[in-house]
């Protein structure tokens, strides 16, 4: 007799013979019931078919506490194809549950008119018993076939349709609103940004102003219809599922400095950003070993970007910091906050030839150069991971640059940075 074992799947039991290898690893075969089954290549068995309702209910639940779509296929033991397709309907946005309002009828009053109706009895009589308004009993037997055809079940059923009611979303009825939004999606702002902007420059007209939400919800449910889903690749992220918030461990692979300043010798004009000319900067690492610097004022989040012909060693880093310090007025650069990589390794020979002093943050803390962090993760539009940077232009870098500190921003009251840095030049001239 042949061996064999059984394995259980949420939605049928599928026999697994060891021997025939009905069932084996990256073959497909259909059971009785119609179920696509195989085993995936960590030996988990995937089913394909119609998602159940608790399956639906904890892919949500995972989904919202941060659990990857792969971790959460192989743990239902589906298809990650199913799981994708089933989060991507909504765009990665849980779908509201709908719910009942008190003043409705419910199926069990329904029920209650429909025997009311078959013993014979008035409108008023069965309101009476139900605590409703007589006008609400004979507007819904009349709106459902009358009494000779009243039916409480498809009374209730067709309520509930109707109940929907959904309304266009705003972007989809006004064309105008629409093509700002577009324009601003391709100059690459956030839906933030462009809300925040949309308030400040069309204060006086609420038909031009919009929620961020609303952008992103049209760009992230397409049956809306309102933003094509090719819009996402402007975004930060190029994401086309809304993902939840979630934290995951950083880890900075720095080499130890010697005698570096600590951030908190820093003067307290830079850490409360009330001084402009206090500067975080790191490096924004391509494949090959290429890099760029990337600079950021505190006070303005003006964005600095330079160009490493010669690579990241800590001369070439240093000695390009220093070709670019006298472009600016000298009363602007006033300090660098970097983290303790290896590129700063000369930091106590610069400082000295500069004049520039540079404080540390502590390992693995990117918090402390908050607006350096935010800024690379903007670069990452442009210069997406694992591409070479080693050809990237100084021109280039200056446009991207320019185009970042174009974008208002909602920390600044919607002044770009652009706009607060010239305010900061100006007071120093």
């Amino acid at each position: 007799m042949r061996s064999s074992r059984s394995v259980i799947c949420r939605v049928a039991e599928v026999r697994y013979d060891e021997e025939s290898r009905a069932v084996s690893r990256g073959n497909r075969t259909t059971s009785s019931n119609g179920l696509e089954v195989w085993l995936d290549e960590g030996g988990v068995v995937m089913v394909r078919s119609g998602l159940t309702a608790e399956e639906k209910t904890e892919i949500w639940r995972r989904y919202r506490g941060g659990a990857s779509l792969r971790a959460i296929h192989q743990a239902l033991g589906r298809a990650r194809k199913t799981v994708w397709d089933f989060v991507a309907i909504t765009g990665g946005r849980p779908p509201v549950t709908r719910y009942r309002a008190p003043r409705h009828l419910c199926l069990a009053e329904r029920e209650e008119i429909s025997r009311g109706i078959v013993a014979h009895e008035s409108c008023r009589a069965i309101a009476r018993r139900l605590g409703r308004s007589p006008s609400t009993v004979s507007r819904e037997i009349a709106g459902h076939g009358g009494r000779a055809h009243y039916r409480a079940a498809d009374a209730d059923a067709v309520a509930w349709r109707a109940a929907q009611r959904p309304k266009p979303g705003k972007l989809a009825t006004h064309p105008q609103l629409r093509a700002l939004v577009v324009a601003k999606l391709r100059l690459r702002w956030s839906p933030q940004q462009i809300a925040g902007w949309l308030r400040w420059e069309h204060s006086d007209d609420p038909e031009l102003q919009v929620s961020h939400e609303t952008i992103y919800t049209s760009l992230f449910v397409q049956s809306r219809g309102e933003l094509k889903r090719e819009l996402t690749r402007y975004l930060r992220t190029r994401r086309a599922l809304r993902r939840p918030r979630g934290t995951r461990p950083y880890y900075h692979g720095s080499g130890k400095l010697r005698d570096p300043v600590h951030i908190s010798e820093r003067p307290a004009e830079a850490a409360d950003r009330a001084v402009p000319g206090h500067w975080e900067g790191d490096l924004l690492l391509g494949s090959g070993g290429s890099a760029i610097v990337t600079l950021v004022e505190r006070t303005s989040r003006f964005v600095v970007l330079i160009r490493l012909p010669r690579g990241r060693s800590s001369e070439a880093v240093l000695a390009a910091l220093a070709r670019r310090l006298p472009t600016l007025p000298r009363q602007l650069w006033r300090s660098l906050t970097w983290d303790q990589g290896k590129e700063m390794a000369q930091h106590a020979r610069f400082t000295v030839e500069s004049g520039l002093q540079i404080y540390f943050c502590d390992p693995r803390s990117p918090w402390q150069r908050g607006s350096n962090e935010n800024t690379n993760g903007l670069l990452r539009q442009y210069f997406p991971k694992y591409t070479s940077l080693a050809e990237i232009t100084q021109r280039r870098l200056d446009a991207v640059a320019a185009e970042l500190n174009g974008r208002p921003r909602q920390t600044l009251g919607w002044m770009s940075p652009s706009e607060k840095f010239a305010e900061a030049v100006a007071m120093t001239a």
